[in-house]
């Protein structure tokens, strides 16, 4: 496993991390922690969760399959979704933000966070200010609550917003942004990730399969996998005219990863990690035949020819920026 630094901090992570969005959901915790073993066997010393995933589930049970390792992972979680119905159980107040860290801090089963992650920038405008949710994060750090922290699904103007608040008041930065980059989707190339580059942000990518396309589960005419993303409905349908759109681009993609005996999810996850601004790969397996297909990306440096042939099916700062507020 190759370890890289997480933006302009010392620490060093993982580029292959493991996300742990299904534990709880569709992955039970048995099945889950057998995953985190295997994980923690092959060099990754990165996990990712969130307070949000199966409502608190996913951290309780990352807590306990970590324990008695607690010291070598890096961990990160989430707060800013909504944890209740009040008024204040979302968002990124400072009231928030303190009450989610302790909650998370006592499922976990740990002193500390070491990357403390804003989930997404508050939807109704203008939200909390940002020098408001610096304060609060930096407070947790002064604690020793949290290590790092860092943003999620942030667009260019609040990731440069951000650090020039932390510059101009004096407190911590965010030191990573998680973005949804993949093969289909290449709208962070149009600003987003040279704005990481500028200003030293580790990136890491959030569903980097695209919600399970480029694993090359689903086939043109054929029901979807039990379980799949596709077969639950959750977000996308495969009779739609766009779900045929991506057909036609998966079924150009699978014969570059057959010609270099590979899966196409190893490809797909093999093209994010030649971009040299690109920190980690987020892995949420639902089964532990998809982790142990996953990892193998990072032993993959695909070729010049991989990558131009990539370029003319889905052309570089293509797609959907519809994630970003």
């Amino acid at each position: 496993m190759k370890y890289v630094q997480l933006g302009r901090t010392g620490v060093k992570v993982s580029r292959v991390c493991l996300g742990a969005m299904n534990f709880g959901i569709s992955t039970p915790e048995k099945s889950a922690r057998a995953i985190v073993s295997a994980a923690l066997d092959c060099g990754v010393n990165f996990i990712d969760t969130a307070d949000c995933y199966a409502h608190g589930v996913s951290e309780r049970i990352v807590g306990k399959a970590i324990k008695s390792k607690r010291d070598s992972i890096v961990l990160a979680t989430k707060c800013w979704a909504p944890m209740g119905k009040g008024p204040n159980d979302c968002g990124s107040s400072r009231y928030h933000i303190m009450q989610s860290c302790e909650a998370s801090l006592n499922r976990l089963q740990t002193d500390h966070i070491d990357l403390y992650i804003i989930h997404r920038p508050d939807r109704e405008w203008p939200g909390a200010p940002i020098e408001e949710t610096l304060s609060a994060m930096t407070d947790l750090v002064r604690q020793g609550k949290v290590r790092y922290i860092g943003t999620s699904t942030f667009n260019a103007w609040r990731l440069v917003e951000a650090q020039w608040a932390s510059r101009h008041h004096g407190l911590e930065r965010f030191c990573s942004d998680q973005l949804h980059y993949t093969i289909m989707n290449r709208y962070v190339e149009r600003d987003i990730l040279r704005v990481c580059e500028r200003y030293g942000i580790g990136v890491t990518i959030w569903s980097p399969l695209n919600w399970g396309w480029l694993a090359g589960k689903y086939r043109r005419g054929k029901k979807p996998p039990a379980g799949s993303r596709a077969a639950r409905k959750w977000r996308f349908r495969l009779d739609t005219p766009q779900a045929q759109k991506d057909f036609d681009i998966v079924e150009k993609l699978m014969p570059l990863a057959e010609k270099r005996g590979i899966t196409l999810s190893q490809f797909s996850l093999a093209w994010l990690l030649k971009n040299p601004v690109v920190t980690s790969v987020i892995c949420g397996p639902r089964l532990l035949s998809h982790f142990k297909d996953n990892v193998k990306a990072d032993e993959i440096e695909l070729d010049d020819e991989a990558m131009a042939a990539v370029d003319k099916i889905c052309p570089p700062r293509g797609g959907d920026g519809s994630e970003w507020w």
